[in-house]
């Protein structure tokens, strides 16, 4: 067997509007209609496959994401544009909506925001900087970090 890409992330959320404005109306996805009545979910697709991101409703008592050093979920990473100005510009939208960031890094492969969903799962937010560089030299993604200017 061989993984070719990652296809879905699937996450429970307490309030599926709440999230369903967050990942629809402010980071953009396209929410697939059709969903089955009586299921509290919401799938997206950015239409490179048939979802990307499922949403499932848990409810306001579910338990929070721990803090700290955990096994799980660390962040999972959309990429934004092509250009630091597209990064600039989602770094504007954000900010203006009052959305939580919690980082930026320069990771020489990448330019990165890191932000929080309302639910506090962290997305990471980024464009490609030198594609060919870790194309040719897979190591490169781990080059020193660095604090991001654009």
């Amino acid at each position: 067997m061989e993984v070719k890409e990652l296809g879905h992330v699937v996450l429970y959320v307490r309030d599926l509007e709440r999230s369903r404005r967050f990942y629809g109306d402010l980071l953009g996805w396209k929410e697939i209609p059709g969903m089955n009545e009586g299921f509290p979910a919401a799938a997206f697709s950015s239409g490179r496959t048939h979802h990307e991101l499922l949403l499932i409703e848990v409810g306001p008592d579910a338990a929070p994401i721990p803090r700290g050093r955990r096994i799980g979920l660390y962040h999972f990473g959309l990429k934004v544009g092509e250009s630091d100005a597209e990064l600039r510009d989602a770094r504007d939208r954000l900010m203006k909506e009052g959305a939580k960031i919690v980082g930026a890094s320069d990771h020489g492969v990448t330019h990165s925001l890191y932000i929080e969903d309302p639910d506090g799962n962290e997305i990471e937010l980024y464009i490609d900087v030198q594609p060919a560089r870790w194309k040719d030299d897979p190591a490169a993604i781990f080059a020193p970090t660095r604090p991001l200017r654009i």
